[in-house]
């Protein structure tokens, strides 16, 4: 499955987003390593009866659908916050948002 974050990226961006409490980034990363999951475990049981590869198949290719369309929205969500496309490090304004109450 093709990806524009690799694994290490993802859990950067998680780690900076649950650090300063800017849940959203890390949801959307944890989304993507759900689906990443998702497709691997569907590729290692397509050597089954034929039925079963089919249902299979169709499920990773919805994985690597929803994937791409969550690669995207990570993307879009970084540039709106101002993070650094090329270290993904998060702006000096969101580390110093208040926390949400609640939380």
């Amino acid at each position: 499955m093709h990806s524009q974050f690799e694994s290490r990226e993802v859990s950067r961006i998680i780690d900076q987003a649950l650090i300063y409490q800017c849940a959203c980034p890390a949801q959307v990363c944890s989304t993507l390593i759900g689906l990443r999951d998702l497709h691997a475990y569907q590729q290692e049981c397509l050597e089954a009866t034929e039925n079963d590869r089919r249902v299979h198949e169709a499920i990773a290719r919805a994985a690597e659908q929803a994937h791409t369309i969550m690669e995207q929205c990570l993307r879009d969500v970084l540039v709106i916050e101002g993070w650094d496309l090329q270290t993904l490090s998060m702006p000096d304004a969101l580390r110093k948002k208040p926390a949400k109450e609640g939380i």
